[in-house]
């Protein structure tokens, strides 16, 4: 059982010029996506970022709004936030898969993300996981697209050359 194990928790960095963070949330089981968006919200302020939050209808959505934020406004990072519960049929798994996946791509084209989209069984696991004083996996979204963030920054203006060295 997860809640049994230990898990290393990288510092938080610090920056020494203002961080933005939008938070796209799918508000679908509002109790759950407010307790994700208040430990991302926090763990944001403990690195005195500033944090704007919109709401889209579903998890496919938030990776739209990502990218959106990414071509039209002036975000250092985003935080994907919802949770989807397994049901009867198998949209769970394209739900699941598809905003995992768009996510993934977006961040490999350089966009700073943390996914907190949780995928889970039931509902009971779904509030353990959004709980900011339990597992809090709103806050460890956030803290992830801060340390990208910190990464990016870090390596900003470094190049490698291209083409063929001689």
């Amino acid at each position: 059982m997860a809640a049994l194990e230990t898990h290393y928790t990288l510092t938080l960095p610090s920056f020494d010029r203002p961080v933005r963070l939008l938070v796209v949330v799918a508000p679908y089981y509002k109790d759950i996506a407010d307790n994700l968006v208040a430990g991302a919200k926090a763990i944001a302020a403990d690195c005195g970022a500033e944090v704007d939050v919109i709401e889209v209808p579903g998890a496919l959505e938030v990776p739209t709004a990502i990218a959106m934020a990414e071509r039209q406004a002036k975000y250092d990072g985003y935080v994907a936030l919802g949770c989807v519960i397994r049901g009867e049929t198998t949209h769970y798994d394209t739900v699941c898969n598809d905003s995992s996946r768009a996510i993934s791509l977006l961040g490999l084209q350089g966009a700073c993300i943390g996914n907190g989209i949780l995928t889970v069984e039931n509902r009971t696991q779904a509030v353990v996981r959004a709980d900011p004083q339990g597992q809090n996996k709103g806050g460890g979204a956030a803290a992830a697209a801060l340390h990208l963030i910190a990464l990016s920054r870090k390596w900003a203006g470094q190049t490698k050359g291209i083409g063929f060295r001689a």
